[in-house]
């Protein structure tokens, strides 16, 4: 049996690593939920991430006024979206073994953003 806290948040998002056959280690961000697969917002960069490509990588999905303050939310921890990208990519590169990671969704919580699932799929 499982049991955690439940998180509650209207925003969903995802972020990730795959290693791409062309380009290498690959960090991604977007919409979560089920937005990842209707509206496609996801944006991608090459491993390792600098604190700056990772803020520009969030500020470059279509939808990226969801992470402002809205409708009695706070704004998005920009910050903290941040280092989770730099943290996924770095584990994909220093984990060769990994070949993707997925955590959607990532719910902006009061917190903070939580990542609520996850999946790690390993090298064959």
């Amino acid at each position: 049996m499982l049991a955690q806290e439940t998180i509650e948040g209207s925003r969903e998002l995802v972020a990730g690593f795959i290693r791409d056959a062309q380009f290498g280690p690959c960090v991604m961000f977007g919409l979560g939920g089920v937005f990842t697969e209707v509206l496609q917002d996801i944006a991608f960069r090459v491993a390792p991430l600098e604190k700056a490509e990772a803020l520009a990588m969030i500020q470059g999905i279509r939808a990226r006024k969801i992470l402002e303050a809205f409708r009695g939310m706070p704004a998005a921890d920009i910050d903290q979206l941040a280092d989770i990208l730099i943290a996924v990519g770095n584990i994909g590169i220093e984990q060769a073994g990994i070949r993707e990671i997925d955590m959607n969704p990532i719910i902006l919580s009061g917190n903070g953003p939580v990542a609520v699932d996850a999946l790690i799929v390993l090298n064959q």
